[in-house]
């Protein structure tokens, strides 16, 4: 008869590390809002699902990196734990399923800090026949139930604009680099190309947001924020736009919500079309890898479905428990979770 396996102890347990992180009052509430949040679905006539969270595919984004479980060649190889239920979702769509919504867990490698938990929960929801509009307003109605004042919308231009003082449509790599530059970024001028100079303006971008907008939304009122640039349409459909002095645009069909200068949500009015998801896949995996990452399958099941015929529709990912911090005025991801990934 074989030993009994033994398993290494806990060189960082402690006598208190067992206890929870949250206040029980607040895992209570933390209970309750999610039954609220399942009422709020069922009365619209929406169903709850469920999808895998190790699969064989994972959502190809830039910035985000699943996480890795090694299983033998034997039983299909490696599957990644997802980062959020999406291709699952789409795939229940592509299915027949009309209007559903998930309560899950997803997990994101290398995302720990105040507001990140490798580990997090996530509602993630999608009805068929939504117009852009359409998608945007049930995500104001569902927050508007928990602040109980009106959300408001605006672009990503107007918003981007007002704090960088940049159109964040027309400046160059160089420009924004020389305004990133101001508040201390380190850096060499953007150079080398026209690849590199795209990817150096997606990430210059997004670094000015999150330094000089970001703080500035959803302080006095939630606020989504519509009409991103067309480098951040992930599965979004691109859309152009028409400016007052007639200058055409191409943007991202993609709203976000944003509540005392916290992205709580993100979502889109969804791609439709196979080949260019494809293609979509194939340029991140190559920006993946000129920033050191991995590689990740650009062939998928939702490839497959949207091809046999995908429907119209928006979806939407919320973060719960940064709803749960925002609601409860916590500074912290620990206070609104039993076990965060230190203690887990």
């Amino acid at each position: 008869m074989p030993a009994a396996r033994s398993f290494p102890e806990d060189s960082t347990a402690t006598s208190v590390d067992f206890t929870t992180t949250a206040e029980l009052a607040t895992l209570k509430r933390r209970s309750e809002v999610f039954r609220q949040v399942r009422d709020f679905f069922y009365a619209r006539d929406f169903w709850e699902v469920e999808t895998p969270l190790l699969s064989q595919e994972s959502v190809i984004d830039l910035y985000l990196d699943p996480l890795i479980v090694p299983f033998p060649t034997t039983e299909g190889g490696p599957r990644f734990l997802q980062t959020s239920p999406e291709f699952g979702m789409k795939r229940l769509l592509a299915s027949g399923a009309q209007a559903i919504f998930q309560i899950t867990k997803a997990f994101r490698a290398g995302e720990s800090g105040q507001r990140h938990n490798p580990e997090f929960t996530m509602l993630e929801w999608y009805r068929c026949g939504d117009t852009y509009e359409q998608g945007r307003d049930l995500l104001a109605n569902f927050i508007e139930t928990w602040f109980k004042v009106p959300c408001e919308q605006a672009t990503y231009r107007d918003k981007f604009e007002q704090f960088v003082n940049l159109d964040p449509d027309l400046a160059t790599a160089t420009q924004l680099w020389q305004r990133a530059q101001t508040l201390g970024l380190a850096g060499d001028s953007p150079t080398g190309g026209a690849a590199t100079d795209s990817l150096a303006r997606r990430n210059l971008l997004n670094f000015l947001w999150a330094e000089l907008v970001e703080p500035n939304l959803g302080n006095t009122a939630p606020i989504i924020i519509y009409d991103w640039p067309a480098s951040e349409s992930a599965l979004a459909k691109t859309a152009t736009r028409t400016t007052g002095n007639g200058q055409v645009r191409v943007v991202a069909e993609r709203f976000e919500l944003y509540v005392h200068g916290i992205e709580l949500a993100n979502g889109y009015h969804e791609l439709l079309d196979a080949d260019v998801l494809l293609e979509r896949n194939q340029t991140n995996n190559a920006a993946r890898v000129q920033l050191g990452k991995s590689l990740l399958p650009d062939n998928s099941r939702l490839l497959a479905a949207m091809r046999q015929g995908f429907p119209a529709c928006c979806g939407v990912a919320l973060g719960l428990d940064r709803l749960l911090m925002t609601m409860l005025n916590k500074t912290h991801i620990h206070d609104v979770v039993a076990f965060p990934w230190e203690r887990a």
